[in-house]
């Protein structure tokens, strides 16, 4: 899916708490770039609300009483043309996020972000660039409730296999939460050098975005 480019962004909000609704409709009012189109308080509603309003991204709760945020991303990112879906929790090693992560969504939010770490992270999701903390990103990983069985590990081996010496060096890069530009200031290269590396990389792997990558470049226990 190309980023959202010359529109504001169409956010809608599910969450089972209606102050965390509240608080984020006020939160992205006022800015010109980002719209709250719809809010629902359970996973039940997401299919109706993507059909009704087109959001360009999806915050989702993780934890919902009848259809939690993991199985409603499950379903939405298994949807011809998914919009961008983002899990909101409160927890910083919220293992059962990985279901999400694999599944296609593009990253997660910590509900008690700074404010302008909430709206950064938006605009990054909807221009295409999953969000990838490099801290959170890396205690979630790190914190699987399941060791990295043996043939997960040969599986994820052998599919990187599909990529060159340089593109595994930049996944492995993707994987430790380096953007574009540390990426390219690491390894000498320019950044369109590396979208272009990514690019193929999600082709070869077959995959959705980085967080993805990431995840794949755990599997095969490449950073150890």
């Amino acid at each position: 899916m190309a980023g959202v480019t010359g529109r504001p962004v169409r956010v809608a909000v599910v969450d089972d708490d209606p102050l965390v609704r509240s608080g984020l409709r006020l939160l992205f009012a006022g800015r010109p770039d980002l719209e709250v189109v719809a809010e629902g308080a359970d996973g039940t509603e997401v299919a109706g609300i993507v059909d009704a309003h087109h959001p360009d991204v999806v915050l989702l709760d993780v934890r919902m009483p009848r259809v939690d945020g993991l199985e409603a991303a499950e379903r939405l990112c298994a949807r011809p043309r998914p919009p961008y879906v983002v899990m909101l929790t409160t927890f910083h090693a919220d293992v059962y996020v990985l279901r999400a992560l694999r599944a296609g969504a593009s990253g997660y939010l910590l509900k008690d972000a700074p404010p302008r770490e909430l709206i950064d992270a938006i605009r990054r999701v909807a221009a295409g660039e999953p969000i990838l903390s490099p801290a959170v990103t890396r205690r979630l990983i790190e914190q699987v409730a399941d060791p990295v069985s043996h043939d997960r590990r040969v599986a994820a081996r052998a599919r990187l296999e599909r990529a060159t010496d340089r593109e595994r060096e930049v996944a492995a890069a993707v994987a430790r939460g380096l953007s574009n530009a540390q990426i390219a200031d690491e390894l000498g290269m320019g950044v369109p050098t590396v979208k272009a590396h990514v690019s193929r990389l999600l082709t070869k792997l077959d995959l959705d975005n980085r967080v993805q990558i990431a995840l794949l470049v755990h599997d095969a226990s490449l950073l150890s």
